[in-house]
């Protein structure tokens, strides 16, 4: 699928290409695997928009293990791979996967949906299986409000019983939170809680409008500036969560503006990754695509070759040559190490080349 190409005129000189070093052409960093659709929960701003029951058209087992395959003939360092869904709970042969991953030398996560399968006997079975950490969502303070926009009874209840259970267990944990306009103000709070709770990483999803995400409000740049800021000036170090967000690269270029460092300095780990860029993501029925949140399709596994459509489909291609972006994002002095959100961009213009409308910068300011 290819999509419209109008490009956003802005004033200024071309920025350099993107450095080497920050191009994940050969292989991506990390590889999400929808492995199925079927949830029992009914989340408003679900990207999969999952449904109760399994699709039959889901990759079988025999599949399963050939994309585990084909992940694992990437060059070195190996992808590590995120078992998402839906519910990966809800897959029958889902620890028959998790052992093939792990026979293949596979870094493993897994990010389950806080249900009554999510038991603590869940927990420490996925910490046995060699799991290596675990993705729970938090995305208000309240429990009734976080139950709400789940969609079901309880949910908030499981997510804390999962989380402390994985402590126990000694099964590292991010929280996931979503940024929108309904969740910005109990972000304070939410912190505190990921701390609470010994989190490794507070992951901040911000909203892209696709699937059933387009039912909430996103934020607006000068607001999302802000949160970005704030999230900056958290304190780090041991105990506390490492802070990261998805679809809000420009995360990025406020950590170097706060420290003052020039962007040359930046060559450090996720720095540069993003959709296309070091992220490919396999839906239930075997679509590549450049992530979840960007739902054009390069090629299906059924049918093509997984390493050669990340590193050869013109898509991908496009979307690791940060200098081809239109608008703010092609001129920018931080698009190496940022880039933007291409699903944003596309989920705005249709274009997955244009700039990201979540961000204020001005270059060259």
């Amino acid at each position: 699928m290819t999509s419209a190409t109008h490009a956003h005129a802005t004033e200024g000189p071309r920025a350099p290409r993107i450095s080497p070093h920050l191009v994940f052409d050969r292989a991506p960093r990390r590889v999400y695997w929808e492995v199925t659709r079927a949830c029992s929960l009914a989340c408003r701003h679900c990207r999969a928009e999952a449904s109760p029951r399994s699709d039959p058209r889901e990759l079988t087992t025999a599949e399963g293990f050939a994309l585990l395959d084909a992940i694992a003939s990437f060059d070195e360092p190996m992808p590590r791979v995120i078992l998402t869904g839906g519910d990966p709970l809800e897959r029958r042969d889902l620890f028959e996967l998790i052992a093939h991953a792990r026979s293949l030398g596979l870094g493993l996560s897994v990010s389950p949906s806080a249900t009554p399968r999510l038991s603590e006997g869940a927990v420490r079975r996925l910490r046995a299986a060699g799991v290596e950490a675990m993705s729970l969502s938090i995305d208000r303070a309240a429990a009734e409000d976080h139950d709400a926009l789940r969609g079901e009874s309880g949910c908030s209840e499981r997510t804390i019983a999962a989380a402390l259970a994985a402590a126990a267990v000694g099964l590292p944990v991010q929280v996931n939170t979503l940024v929108a306009a309904e969740t910005v103000d109990d972000l304070p709070a939410l912190h505190r809680l990921a701390c609470d709770l010994g989190a490794a990483r507070w992951s901040l999803f911000f909203l892209v409008g696709v699937g059933r995400g387009t039912v909430l409000q996103p934020i607006d740049a000068v607001r999302a500036e802000r949160v970005l800021e704030w999230l900056a000036g958290l304190p780090s170090g041991p105990g506390l969560p490492i802070v990261t967000t998805t679809e809000a690269p420009h995360f990025r270029r406020i950590v170097l503006q706060r420290k003052h460092l020039p962007v040359a300095t930046s060559a450090r780990a996720g720095f540069g990754i993003r959709d296309g860029n070091g992220v490919l993501f396999v839906s239930h029925t075997g679509y590549v695509s450049p992530s979840g949140f960007l739902p054009l399709s390069a090629g299906n596994v059924r049918e093509a070759d997984l390493v050669e459509i990340y590193r050869s489909s013109p898509m991908f291609i496009s979307l690791r040559d940060a200098s081809g972006f239109h608008g703010r994002c092609g001129v920018c002095e931080y698009h190496a190490v940022c880039g933007g959100s291409r699903a944003r961009a596309w989920s705005v213009d249709g274009d997955v080349l244009a700039e990201d409308p979540l961000c204020a910068h001005q270059p060259g300011t």
